[in-house]
């Protein structure tokens, strides 16, 4: 744990400036906790979410309560000096054994209700109960009357009881981030991972490893006071920023996920509804009216009535389409060398240019409406596409010998 005396010499700036960073990763880390609530609110039985919650907050709690602020807060509520020191040592120990119950349940799904995961999962939680009971005790055990508010675990290296209480914390978070770290890589390396999942872990796996040099530089600033050295640069600065940025990797692991996904969807839906924005136009020509503008639909409510609204119209249109110029249009779009897929669309925008142009103004209908329109409706999105390329259009009706232009405008474009 990081405790904070004043700091003199060369390395002052430093922990100066530690002294105040604790609070970014504690901001960090609540805002990822945030962005993961409703989620973890609304899918409460999941127990994998819990998790991710848990280990959340308690990471969050870690950095509050191991700021030098804080932890005079702590002293002064209690009135026991030092007592902020297995408060914060207690947190992280939670932490840990929250990190191995989270990859517990990722390791095995959760469908996994064995009784070895089960097994697993008890005998962490009972194992990290256990520790977090001892840190107690032996701290009620030691004497420590000297408050030490950022080097307290080099300051008692040497005190009984308390010397056995710092080699328990860290032991224990050495061996969490080193079961989690390992598992983390592992995972990495497996096939069919999601491009978002795939980069969240490694964010994680870097926090993890972190944490690892966390606990080395701790343990070896420990042992030096033990064999009468003086190391504590490593646990006053390099463990600091160690750990702070080990916080930081961890919680953009748990957000990229999320994060990423939910602005790669939005960003689809508004590309999609924006690709169709021709075919809407030319529809919305056809039809004489749109789809009413609301400021309050969502994104994915505004894409569905477009999608609709253009099928709408597209389905009586259809008994206007020439399927002699159809044919002809698909032919010469592969004639000209145009992909199968591009080729199919852009007959299908011909067609419907045409059907659009020659369609009676007074739609009652002039025959029975033998097409099968399934193929057309599914493929709205491909036609809107080509719409936006006149050039090619003009291309294939050419080549197909259709000399004839639309009335209207043949093509929408923004």
């Amino acid at each position: 744990m990081e405790f904070a005396d004043a700091a003199l010499g060369p390395a002052s700036f430093l922990s100066e400036f530690y002294t105040s960073f604790w609070w970014i990763p504690a901001g960090v880390l609540a805002a990822a906790l945030a962005i993961k609530l409703p989620t973890i609110i609304r899918l409460w039985n999941d127990p994998l979410l819990r998790a991710v919650g848990g280990l959340l907050l308690l990471a969050c709690a870690v950095f509050v309560f191991v700021a030098p602020s804080t932890i005079v807060w702590v002293n002064r509520v209690t009135g026991v000096p030092n007592i902020a020191a297995p408060w914060v040592y207690s947190l992280l120990t939670a932490f840990c054994a929250c990190c191995l119950v989270l990859i517990i349940a990722w390791r095995n799904g959760l469908s996994d209700h064995s009784a070895s995961t089960r097994r697993t999962t008890r005998w962490v939680l009972w194992s990290y109960g256990g520790v977090i009971v001892a840190l107690w005790v032996l701290f009620a055990l030691a004497d420590v009357p000297v408050e030490r508010t950022r080097d307290l675990d080099t300051y008692y290296a040497n005190t009984p009881f308390m010397r056995e209480e710092i080699l328990l914390y860290l032991l224990a978070h050495t061996t969490a981030a080193l079961i989690t770290s390992k598992l983390i890589w592992n995972w990495i390396r497996t096939d069919g991972l999601d491009a978002w999942l795939r980069g969240g872990l490694k964010f994680l796996g870097a926090g993890y490893a972190l944490n690892l040099g966390f606990d080395a530089a701790k343990l070896t600033a420990v042992t030096a006071r033990w064999t009468g050295h003086d190391l504590d640069w490593l646990s006053l600065d390099v463990a600091p920023a160690l750990a702070c940025a080990s916080a930081v990797s961890i919680a953009v692991g748990f957000i990229l996920p999320h994060a990423g996904q939910y602005l790669h969807e939005r960003w689809w839906i508004r590309l999609v509804h924006h690709q169709l924005r021709p075919l809407y136009l030319l529809m919305k020509q056809v039809n004489g009216s749109g789809v009413p503008f609301t400021w309050r639909s969502s994104p994915e409510l505004r894409l569905t009535r477009r999608e609709t609204f253009i099928r709408d119209v597209l389905l009586p249109l259809a008994r206007h389409i020439d399927e002699s110029l159809h044919r002809r249009c698909h032919e010469a779009a592969l004639g000209l060398g145009f992909a199968p897929e591009r080729a199919k669309a852009l007959a299908a925008a011909v067609a419907i240019l045409d059907a659009v142009d020659r369609r009676p103004r007074a739609d009652g209908g002039d025959g029975e409406d033998s097409r099968d329109t399934t193929e057309l409706l599914l493929e709205i999105g491909a036609v809107s596409r080509e719409l936006r390329r006149p050039d090619d259009i003009r291309a294939v009706r050419a080549a197909a010998g259709a000399v004839k232009e639309p009335a209207q405008p043949a093509v929408v474009t923004e």
